[in-house]
């Protein structure tokens, strides 16, 4: 091995690594030695229906590099639980990903702005009240003409735009809160089989892939999850996956308006989103 990197390219080194075994890091799925892109700009669809949560959109890892997952509307496996997205920390020298999971509160993932409510603490798009959800319509694109139960915080805003799209040196520097811990330790719910087909569809499409959007995804937010059909071929495997651990963490918001009606939602980005 002396000799192999003493004349690859560091480019072909870091292939090499790309596959550390998820055992070297505790709640951690795939380890890689290259950072994932910025979190890309997009503007978040209607919700589709009523009891729906957003679910932001993520880089995720697979044969040919990262691809991107596009941010979607699902239904909570139960009443009462939120969604804690996953996240890439980095850790000894590589880049973790920690999948994200269900449960009754918002556990640490990473201080990452997701934007569409999720500013890097918490989620501020909506909340249980009793077997229903509210939408919090200053953050999320709901048609209040079809949906009534809603309401507006706008103390949630800020204008801090903040892409980075991972947790470490030259990212975002948060640490869990307490209430975040706590929620770690919480029994949890992995993804629905829903959101980890949508992960797989999203890594058989070629136009996903960082390496080909140069960080601008076309598809980069959907109203319902994707369904891939069961004969079309893998194009990359998913490391983000269907259960575990994850962490969450404090920062800035996204920015997205209230609408009235179904019509698309200005909110740029995942941390343009006010928060």
């Amino acid at each position: 091995m002396t000799s192999i990197r003493k004349f690859l390219p560091k480019v072909l080194m870091a292939a090499l690594f790309t596959a550390v075994p998820a055992s070297c890091f505790a709640g951690i799925e795939i380890s890689i030695a290259i950072a994932p892109p910025v979190l890309p700009v997009y503007v978040q669809p209607v919700i589709p229906g009523d009891g729906y949560i957003w679910t932001p959109g993520y880089w995720a890892y697979g044969p040919e590099g990262y691809f991107w997952v596009p941010g979607t509307w699902v239904l909570a496996p139960r009443p009462g639980f939120l969604w804690t997205p996953g996240y890439w920390g980095f850790v000894g020298g590589f880049y973790g990903w920690h999948a994200g999971y269900w449960g009754p509160h918002v556990g640490f993932y990473g201080g990452v702005n997701y934007g569409f409510g999720y500013g890097g603490v918490g989620f501020a798009g909506g909340r249980w009240e009793g077997g229903h959800f509210a939408y919090n319509t200053a953050v999320s694109n709901v048609n209040t003409t079809v949906i009534h139960n809603t309401y507006i915080d706008r103390t949630v805003i800020n204008t801090t735009v903040n892409r980075t799209s991972f947790n470490g040196p030259n990212g975002v520097t948060a640490q869990p809160t307490a209430q975040e811990r706590s929620a770690m330790n919480e029994p949890h719910v992995a993804p629905t089989a829903m959101q980890t087909s949508h992960e797989h569809s999203a890594s058989m499409d070629r136009t996903q892939l960082a390496s080909v959007n140069h960080g601008r995804p076309a598809n980069a937010a959907v109203s319902h999850p994707i369904v891939a059909p069961a004969t079309a071929p893998h194009a990359a495997s998913a490391p983000a996956a269907h259960q575990g651990q994850a962490k969450a963490q404090p920062q800035a918001s996204a920015q997205a308006k209230p609408q009235a009606k179904p019509a698309s939602k200005p909110a740029g980005h995942p941390s343009e989103e006010k928060h």
